[in-house]
């Protein structure tokens, strides 16, 4: 059964209530999609292979990024997480994986649109560590103007406990690159602690920070996140009591959601499956936990709208099972989600 806390009642779960012929293909035949941004009219879709696909109505092309680094082709590493300053579609944020020599990092970085290509022209935070897996990778501008950034425990689960160490962490830096000044830590980009790979953030209407977070096979995690909190791993997990720790909201018990992704939308948070697969739907007034779209198979992102969702399977990534035109950025219109 899929639970929560034991402040709160179980959350119920319905069955699906959108089906096939209710959503809209906008593209195809993506390479390994991971993070969806949209300005005005035009989508962006980060691809963990090194390119940035572009969509305009129907149309779409991929543009290559060209990094400093050599990409790292660990099974959840690549180009992961992308964002946009307010205004800007010719200058972005990224967070990839790289190799250098036998080791592997993550680094947030510039880029600039070139002719046909992005190009990478600042690192703002580097040697972020890396390994085969939990590399974190989402990154957001939050409502403050500061960039969010969720970084995994690189499979090294002690780090998550370490100040000192930037993994299993959600960071918060100026979009120069500095450490903002009201920061929980002295001189540290540490927002949060004691995550084991986060994937997902958002901000609901009253600016409250949330964060989907996946468990150790499973007990995978939504999070209310406060700054300078102890989210427990790997200390605790589930309904796991430790002073000084924050247990998650609710949590995926003995189930598996592979959460990533995280959206929220007219009171409700939406997150992406992966071994889950599909889309879950969070209502915190009701504590109802809803399933969207389970045959989609496995989904990567999701990001919300005024006009519905939209969300990236991942189905290419080595672990799905692709179909025709795999991967696919799909909308589903508002008016199906109420």
């Amino acid at each position: 059964m899929i639970g929560c806390s034991k402040e709160n009642p179980s959350p119920s779960q319905t069955e699906p209530t959108i089906n096939q012929n209710e959503y809209e293909v906008i593209a195809s035949n993506l390479d390994i999609p991971w993070e969806i941004v949209k300005l005005d009219n035009t989508i962006y879709i980060s691809e963990r292979t090194g390119s940035i696909v572009k969509v305009e109505g129907k149309d779409y092309i991929r543009q290559p990024v060209n990094f400093t680094q050599e990409l790292s082709n660990q099974p959840e590493a690549g180009l992961l997480g992308i964002a946009f300053p307010r205004g800007s579609t010719g200058e972005a944020f990224a967070y990839y994986s790289y190799v250098e020599g036998n080791n592997y990092y993550q680094r947030v970085v510039k880029i600039e649109l070139a002719v046909n290509h992005w190009q990478e022209t600042d690192v703002l935070l580097d040697k972020i560590p890396g390994g085969k897996y939990h590399q974190g990778g989402r990154i957001e501008i939050g409502p403050d103007q500061k960039l969010y950034i969720t970084t995994g425990d690189a499979t090294v689960p002690e780090l998550a406990q370490n100040l000192e160490s930037l993994a299993g962490k959600i960071l918060r830096m100026n979009v120069d690159g500095t450490i903002p000044s009201d920061n929980p830590f002295p001189n540290s980009y540490v927002y949060s602690y004691g995550h084991r790979n986060p994937q997902g953030l958002a901000w609901d209407s009253a600016g409250n920070l949330y964060a989907s977070e996946h468990g150790s096979n499973a007990y995978d995690e939504l999070n209310y996140i406060q700054k300078g909190k102890n989210y427990g791993w790997p200390v605790i997990q589930g309904d796991e009591e430790r002073e000084g720790m924050v247990k998650p909201i609710i949590h995926s018990h003995e189930n598996t959601w592979a959460p990533s992704g995280l959206a929220y939308l007219d009171g409700k948070l939406y997150f992406a499956s992966l071994r889950g697969e599909g889309i879950r739907e969070y209502d915190p007034q009701t504590n109802e936990l809803d399933e969207i779209l389970p045959e989609l198979g496995r989904v990567r992102d999701v990001l919300a709208t005024s006009q519905g969702l939209y969300v990236v399977t991942n189905n290419t990534d080595g672990r799905g099972n692709p179909r025709e035109n795999d991967d696919q950025l799909i909308f589903i219109p508002i008016h199906m989600l109420q």
